[in-house]
Formats: structure tokens, sequence, C-alpha cells
């Protein structure tokens, strides 16, 4: 049942895709300012949706940081409509030529960017999400299949008829923009197998949810990353900063992949740090876990295991580590991180150009905390997530890492001999 379903929208937005390839810019990105509009006229009415997700997390029990990614207020729909509005303001790269060249044969060859097709967006308890990925693949120029989480069906549903039917009246092909509302996982399974339906998958959520996409898709996937963050403060860092730096990275929103999830900190300033940052932290409702010598320095400080290096908390808790130098940081960088974020908060230059030339990952930061990692941040209007591995994409996805590119070639009569 949930094959035949998954198999229809996915024909039906196959049929799209040929139609939006097409589109011009102004097409396109008129069809963004109405679904920006409708979501402001709607939202009332989304609001209401998501009460009810809510209501159902919370008595789910689900976390605070969870019970965050899934709730809408007006603020956040009205940064929902203007991330559309900021897509529509970005270059179109359809079209764009990457490069062209003249053969000695007189063939000119060109490298022309294309959208990808039919994307399938598989997702977890964040409505935002399903505009974000509909504006993005919609002004590439693609087709969305949409698959969000249980938790937040109601909001998805009503998110998703609005801005279709604002996408059709300005002139988008019936099934360019499709919600899957089947919450049962073999929903998920089906996309996962729809080869020359689906041209690509892109999970969007926890380690589970990744890893289940990737172990089971026959599909190619673009695997987004788990978020195990770092900020690392070095006996050179201007300590003021470092404290605005390290807060910011764990409580500004610590249940989103960007987030610091352990503190490596310099054994030359760790007595004169620590104490008032993790007081500090404290006092936000953060719950801090450190090694031996953190917990010398602050005596009510839990004690960290080994698990607590490798894990993305998504919730108000924090890992602490006392380092000896830049190598200690980085070998733990490199032995514990998902390769997403991570920061150096130092005066010194020389340490700091080390520490982007040694440290591997998506985005690598100096005296700035990482929950700049964000498409919108980045100037790209919005992201259809975060990428890191190091193939098509790496970092926020934007526009041009929805398109991939074909070779065009001029010639006058030209054979191979």
């Amino acid at each position: 049942m949930f094959e035949q379903e998954i198999r229809l929208k996915a024909q039906k937005a196959g049929q799209a895709a040929r139609v939006l390839a097409g589109l011009s810019a102004d097409e396109k990105n008129n069809a963004l300012a109405c679904m920006a509009d409708a979501l402001a006229k709607e939202t009332p009415a989304i609001l209401e949706a998501n009460r009810e997700d809510v209501q159902a997390g919370r008595d789910k029990g689900l976390s605070r940081a969870l019970i965050d990614r899934l709730l809408l207020t007006p603020e956040r729909i009205q940064d929902m409509a203007l991330g559309l509005r900021e897509v529509a303001g970005l270059p179109d790269p359809v079209g764009e030529v990457d490069s062209m060249w003249l053969r000695p044969n007189g063939l000119q060859v060109g490298r022309v960017r294309v959208p990808l097709g039919v994307i399938g967006i598989i997702y977890e308890a964040r409505p935002n999400v399903t505009v974000d990925a509909a504006g993005l693949c919609l002004k590439a120029g693609n087709a969305v299949l949409l698959r969000g989480g249980s938790e937040a069906i109601n909001s998805n549903k009503i998110i998703t008829e609005v801005i279709a039917a604002a996408s059709a009246r300005a002139g988008v092909p019936d099934g360019a923009i499709q919600l899957v509302e089947s919450t049962d996982r073999a929903a998920v399974y089906a996309m996962l197998k729809m080869n020359g339906l689906i041209d690509v998958i892109i999970p969007r959520g926890g380690a589970g949810l990744i890893q289940t996409v990737v172990q089971n898709a026959t599909v190619p996937v673009i695997e987004t990353g788990v978020g195990n963050c770092h900020v690392y403060v070095d006996d050179r860092a201007d300590l003021e900063m470092a404290g605005d730096i390290v807060v910011n990275a764990k409580c500004q929103r610590p249940g989103v992949c960007n987030a610091m999830e352990t503190l490596l900190v310099h054994s030359g300033v760790a007595a004169e740090f620590l104490p008032r940052i993790l007081e500090r932290l404290r006092d936000l409702g953060v719950e801090i876990r450190g090694d031996e010598r953190v917990r010398a320095l602050v005596n009510w400080v839990k004690e960290a295991v080994e698990e607590d290096w490798a894990t993305e908390y998504l919730d108000l808790i924090l890992a602490v580590k006392v380092v000896d130098g830049l190598e200690e940081a980085v070998d733990h960088i490199h032995r514990y991180g998902t390769k997403h974020s991570e920061a150096i908060i130092t005066r010194d230059y020389n340490r700091a150009r080390r520490f982007l030339k040694e440290v591997d990952a998506a985005a690598v930061y100096v005296n700035a905390s990482t929950r700049f990692t964000d498409g919108y941040q980045f100037g790209f209007g919005a992201e259809i997530g975060i990428s890191t591995q190091k193939l098509h994409a790496r970092g926020p996805m934007g526009l041009k890492e929805l398109t991939t590119y074909k070779y065009v070639v001029y010639g006058s009569g030209q054979v191979r001999s």
C-alpha cells in the first residue's frame, strides 16, 4: 500500500520536474513570493495545527530540546516566509555556465548547471524544514517529495497544503511540492527503493534516522551529519570572548546539530576559566560532565564517561575536558568529532591557522560560535541540510548544491576518427 502511494507521488513529481526545469527565474521567484504571502496569511491555522503536535509531543514525554524544534511561533513562521523571499532574491543557478572551452577539432564544450530532478527529503520534528526544502528545491528547478516525522504531522500537512496551493496559483505544476502523509516507517523504506523515480534522498535528523537511510537506500543519498561539535579554548584566548562564545554555542538553541556538545580547555587557563564559565552554564540550566581535571577544579561537576565524548546530546548537557595544548585538542576532535563544525578561541594567529588546516570538518571557526553553520547565516537564504560527507556537497547545502551539471557540445559536423 505504501509503495503504491509513494510510486504515484514520485511519478507525479517526475512529471512536474520536467516542467520546473524549464521555468524562468522570474516565474520561480513569483511562486516563492506567493508562498511567503500564503504563510503569513495562514499563520493562525498553522499555529493551531502546531499546538496539536506540541501537546501530543509533551504527552509523549519529548525532551525540551525536541519540543523546541517542533514548536512554531508567529516569529518563526515570519522567518520561514522571510527565508522564501531571500531565496527568491538569490541568483538562479539553473542554466549557469560553469565553464566553456574550445577543443582543437573545433568542438565547443561547456558545463551547465541543471536541476537534480526529484528530491526526497526525510526529516524529523522540525516543520520549518518543510518550507526551507520546498523553497530551495523549487528555486533550483526540482520537484520535492517530503516525508516529515510523526511528531509534526499536523503542522507539515497544513504547511504543505498552504505552500503547494500558493505555488500552483503562481503557475508551478501540480506535484512539484508533495507530502507523504503516512507516518508508518514502511513509507520511508518505500522511498529509499524508488530508483528511477526519485533521483536523490536527503535525510535530515538524528543519527538513527541518517543511518537508517544510508544503510537501506538504493536511491543515491546525500548524507547530512550528526553534529558532535567542539569549542577549544586556547591558553592565548580572550577569556571574556571565549565565555560568550561558549554560552552561545551551547545555550542559544541546544537542540540543533550545530550546537556545541564538548568544551575543550587548555590547562594553562583552566583554573581561571572553568569555575566561572561552568557556574554561568549551570545557572542557565546546563548539566556539566567533566573529566578528572575538570572535577578537581569544580567539585560539583558530574563524572564524564567514554560515551559522553561521542554523544550528540541535543540538550542542555555539556561534556568538558582539560587538554594540554592544540595538538591534544585536535586529536580529541579527530577521534570523537563528526566532521560538522569545530571552533578554536585564540589570539595566536599561527595556532588559528594550524586549527583551520588540521581539523577535518565541514565548517571550522576561529573566534566565533559553531551556531553559525547554517544556510541562512552563510547567505544561502535557507538550507536543505548540512552535509558532512565530501562527495557532491559539504556543509550547508543551498541552491547550487541542489543542482548537478551536464555537458553541452557545439559542433559544425565533426565526426570522430
